[in-house]
């Protein structure tokens, strides 16, 4: 038996990787990169200790595929060595190919791509480094493996993702409501017809997992001062992309000029190898390093966003039940406009106006299988006496103004 490289995890504790394909991915250069991306964005100016990376994340989702493939052994699912090792190595590059600040960015430096479709991108060429020793684990990724179920442990309503960073982001926010029992959940995994159940002695595990998730969105991913800090920095990158293709000087490191001076989007990736050579060289730093030049820049607002950026003087932010009236925001735009002595048509670049909606859960999408003991299967949304999912899955709307404070 190979011997396993051990790391020291503050969240579940020593790790194993085994030496060889799967601490081969971790060592790569690639997956180091993910030491350099903040898993929460911008959440650290709500919740200081969320300075946590994609690298902590994708080695905690490891962890969690290690203990759900043992588990699902151990109730006779036959899985083989190369399937389990497969499973593992993917789970490990699911989120490879996540930008600066992970979500925030995603329709601002690049735009019609995911992070998945890169993330599969970077894995191919992870696979040519390991002579194709990957291909098992690209298939079951990307759901073209025979066993549904391994795909499922990737990506479903109950994948060892969710998992994770809902246990994870828990412990570096603070927010002990969103503490989930992960290793219970792992334990009630089974498979009936290649398809992921959950033991009928999980379910009050089930019904905590769902109502904390939902929690985590509204208390954490949208706090509305995350919401508003995130929308100056998208503003600032925009703003400056806008600089460039007006011709005038604005400094950034190599890789955040390409995608700053060009209109990325996947049929550019698709003409342009490199766009990716690029990307790969993006992470945190890139955008960090850029503000503080920025902040001395001759443009006022693109000077005024990077102060806000680095000052932490976040947009003031309004959540409103209904769709904001066009009035107010004429009426927001000509005050930005008389404050910094811009034109009113560059006001924009100071505010935000959005809709965030959010359901947890969707019966038709959504559907997580509850196994009883005498074979029959039912839907949590059946099977729960204390879940209501009809509240669960009302699709919850809300409307943020944000915009630039001048007290």
């Amino acid at each position: 038996m190979k011997e396993a490289k051990i790391i020291n995890d503050p969240v579940f504790g020593f790790i194993k990787i085994p030496r060889g394909l799967l601490y081969g991915i971790v060592e790569h250069p690639l997956f180091q990169r993910l030491n350099r991306i903040n898993q929460l964005g911008l959440a650290s100016v709500v919740y200081p200790g969320a300075r946590h990376t994609r690298f902590q994340h994708s080695l905690g989702a490891f962890h969690l595929m290690s203990e759900a493939v043992l588990s699902l052994q151990q109730k006779g699912i036959f899985i083989f060595d190369t399937e389990a090792e497969a499973v593992q190595a993917a789970i490990l590059m699911h989120d490879i190919g996540h930008g600066p600040f992970s979500h925030v960015l995603e329709n601002t430096l690049i735009h019609g791509i995911s992070h998945e479709d890169i993330s599969l991108m970077m894995m191919e060429e992870i696979n040519r480094h390991f002579n194709g020793q990957l291909n098992l684990a690209i298939n079951i990724f990307k759901g073209d493996y025979p066993k549904n179920f391994l795909h499922q442990l990737i990506s479903s309503q109950l994948d060892m993702d969710r998992l994770d960073y809902l246990r994870r982001d828990s412990f570096y926010t603070g927010v002990t409501e969103g503490n989930i029992g992960s290793a219970r959940i792992i334990k009630m995994l089974n498979v009936v017809d290649d398809t992921l159940v959950v033991d009928q002695k999980g379910i009050y595990s089930l019904e905590n997992y769902l109502t904390t998730r939902r929690l985590m969105y509204w208390q954490v991913y949208l706090h509305r001062t995350c919401v508003a800090y995130e929308k100056v920095l998208v503003n600032m990158l925009t703003r400056a992309k806008d600089l460039i293709r007006q011709g005038q000087d604005v400094f950034a490191s190599p890789a955040l000029y390409y995608f700053l001076q060009h209109d990325v989007d996947a049929a550019w990736f698709a003409g342009h190898t490199e766009a990716l050579t690029n990307y790969e060289e993006l992470d945190d730093s890139d955008i960090w390093s850029a503000m503080k030049a920025w902040k001395h820049h001759d443009d006022k607002i693109l000077a005024t966003l990077a102060c806000d950026m680095l000052d932490r003087n976040i947009f003031k932010v309004e959540v409103h039940e209904e769709p904001i009236p066009q009035e107010r925001i004429d009426e927001l735009q000509a005050s930005i406009a008389r404050n910094l002595s811009i034109p009113v048509e560059d006001a924009h670049y100071l505010m935000s106006v959005n809709t965030i909606s959010k359901d947890m859960y969707n019966v038709d999408d959504d559907s997580i299988s509850i196994l009883y003991k005498d074979g029959t299967i039912k839907d949590i949304s059946e099977a729960s006496e204390l879940l209501n999912v009809q509240l669960l899955s009302k699709k919850i709307r809300k409307y943020y103004l944000c915009y630039q404070r001048f007290e």
